[in-house]
């Protein structure tokens, strides 16, 4: 049984079942029974067009359903319309289903779920793992969304930057359970790149490549952080970069800029970096410049004070990093390394340790201690080695002129 064909039909026979009028949380439904019907029969009588095949099952387990419904006299209408078995339709109503699911009604926590049972054909069970969640959980959370998005019509174009902040978000979850978000968040931006021409779509795309490309470097085998600086280059994914820096060269010539075309290109000048020493951290700024004029966000104007740290010294990282509240995530963190970097080691000790305490995972955490940790070591190693102040130490006390 082919799980990834199956993943892949799944937005396209889901569509078809809404064009046709089915409501979307029935027609959801209908597919799921449709897929298990296929877990089932494949492996012994494989159909010559799975599409096709799929599209009939779920159609008929939709109409099963639907005949006991209060509005028989729609449903018998329906059942009178119902298409001779065949192939499936060549529209792509995958377009249609992103938007649906990233709906603006939809928390970000939904409209995450239902991207992934949707279109992307995970089960309840591998969503739930996911997200370390119970499966009722999670399952009543997809039907809310489901009952959410029922009765939208599409009559005026989705929103595409909300589908792709969607698609970044499941990209960040990164790996829990048996189900690889960050590598399924890129197999559907493939997909709705292929749906869909627009530059902020293959700048995602290449944005998720970069990222990933570094992935087997980030952790050290007891599972601690590798920072970026430290990170075995050799390891990193040369394929994904050359695709990723392909695909951003690609939308940037269409000069339509816009937040994740930027980010792709601070990762790809990070990218092309043979070693940390050799970063263009002047043009890393420069974009995180172009970057904030586009997003006017916080968070970017706290990772700009780390590149203009890095730019133009320490001091005008910290200079830069004045003008931010304090509150700010990771704020106590960047404001440790920029201490480091200025020589300020017992300032940079105790913001590292202040870092951990609100560092928001644990491998995040324990690295920040070990860094609070080291500078702190390092000061009492330099207490008990240095010399002793004439006529402090043990012995007879000297002269200072002898």
């Amino acid at each position: 049984m082919d799980e990834v064909l199956l993943r892949s039909l799944t937005p396209g026979v889901l569509g078809v079942l809404v064009r046709r009028g089915a409501d979307f949380a029935a027609a959801e439904d209908a597919v799921q029974d449709a897929l298990v019907e296929a877990f089932r029969v494949w492996p012994v009588d494989p159909p010559r067009d799975p599409k096709g095949w799929l599209v009939t099952v779920a159609w008929r387990r939709f109409l099963d359903a639907t005949r006991s419904d209060a509005a028989r006299r729609r449903r018998e209408q329906l059942v009178d319309e119902e298409p001779a078995p065949g192939s499936a339709p060549g529209v792509d109503d995958t377009l249609l289903l992103y938007f649906l699911c990233a709906h603006p009604s939809l928390p970000p926590s939904s409209a995450i779920a239902l991207t992934l049972r949707a279109v992307g054909g995970l089960t309840t069970r591998q969503i739930a793992q996911a997200y370390l969640v119970p499966e009722a959980t999670m399952a009543q959370r997809i039907s809310r969304a489901k009952r959410t998005v029922s009765g939208v019509r599409f009559d005026q174009p989705g929103d595409v930057a909300t589908v792709l902040r969607v698609l970044y978000l499941v990209f960040n979850e990164g790996y829990s359970g048996d189900v690889d978000l960050a590598a399924e968040a890129i197999r559907l931006t493939r997909q709705l790149a292929a749906a869909i021409d627009h530059p902020e779509v293959a700048g995602l795309l290449a944005l998720m490549l970069l990222h990933h490309a570094r992935r087997a470097t980030r952790t050290a085998p007891d599972g601690s952080l590798v920072p970026l600086a430290e990170q075995d280059r050799g390891r990193w994914d040369t394929g994904s970069i050359t695709e990723g820096v392909e695909l951003l060269q690609a939308a940037l010539a269409r000069d339509r800029l816009g937040e994740f075309q930027a980010q792709a290109a601070i990762a790809a000048l990070h990218a092309d970096a043979r070693t940390a020493e050799e970063t263009d951290w002047v043009q890393i700024v420069e974009w995180y410049d172009e970057l904030a004029g586009l997003t006017d966000s916080p968070v970017v104007r706290l990772n700009r004070a780390v590149a203009v740290g890095e730019a133009d010294g320490p001091p005008a990282g910290l200079a830069a990093l004045a003008a931010l509240d304090g509150s700010l995530p990771r704020h106590a963190a960047v404001a440790a390394y920029l201490h480091e970097r200025d020589g300020d080691l017992v300032t940079a000790a105790r913001l590292y340790a202040e870092a951990a305490h609100k560092a928001p995972d644990v491998a995040e955490r324990d690295h920040l201690t070990r860094q609070a940790a080291r500078l702190n070591a390092g000061r009492e190693l330099c207490r008990v080695t240095e010399p002793a102040a004439p006529g402090t130490g043990p012995g007879p006390q000297r002269s200072p002129r002898q």
